[in-house]
């Protein structure tokens, strides 16, 4: 059985690429677990300015400390109105919470007042944004590839539904012509469909299936 390593400690996020990589895990038998499962497993600043870039600084991390074959990703939401930001900023956008000892839903909660309150005087026809993600594989030899993914859609004034994290409250998805609800208000299933890590993750199956056939 081959380990992959998920550079993240979050079990929700190992489950969904369980589920993203479907048959995949099967057929090549692997064993997808997060780092907290793998012994040295680092936990790397984030310290690049594209997503691309966290995403290979973390899986070559993981990959080199641990020696197994490694994913990481890294996204977040681009607003065509302020010039593509937050970016890879997304998750720190109203302040870096280190110390402050709040909780992620704080923390977002806190990401997604100021985005709105930014964007409260423009016009709704100027209100497209995009979630962006990028997906990198490292082996422990030292090579990577990389995909990405990416859904457009626009931001809504007010947060709607509770499923989701981040800004998914306030993100209505293009892909469905007329579905109004926001990422917040779909299923995980639904939203793993369309969503850009899902994109990613999926683009990334024949990479896996080449990089880890024996």
């Amino acid at each position: 059985m081959t380990r992959l390593v998920l550079a993240t400690r979050n079990d929700h996020k190992v489950h969904e690429l369980r589920q993203i990589l479907g048959d995949l895990v099967g057929e090549l038998s692997l064993d997808v677990v997060g780092a907290g499962d793998v012994p040295g497993a680092p936990d790397v600043a984030e310290t690049e300015v594209t997503f691309e870039g966290n995403a290979r600084l973390k899986a070559v991390a993981l990959a080199q400390a641990t020696g197994l074959p490694s994913v990481a990703d890294d996204s977040g939401l681009a607003v065509d109105v302020l010039g593509g930001s937050p970016g890879v900023f997304s998750a720190r956008w109203s302040g870096s919470f280190g110390g402050a000892g709040l909780s992620r839903a704080d923390r977002d909660r806190a990401n997604v007042a100021l985005l709105l309150e930014q964007v409260a005087d423009v016009p709704e026809e100027h209100l497209g944004a995009a979630f962006v993600c990028a997906a990198v594989l490292a082996m422990p030899d030292g090579t990577t590839e990389a995909t990405e993914g990416r859904v457009t859609g626009r931001l809504v004034r007010e947060p709607r539904g509770s499923n989701g994290f981040g800004y998914d409250p306030i993100f209505r998805p293009d892909s469905d012509v007329g579905d109004t609800r926001t990422f917040a208000e779909y299923t995980d299933v639904e939203k793993n469909v369309i969503s850009h890590r899902g994109t990613a993750f999926r683009t990334m199956i024949p990479i896996l299936r080449r990089a880890l056939t024996p």
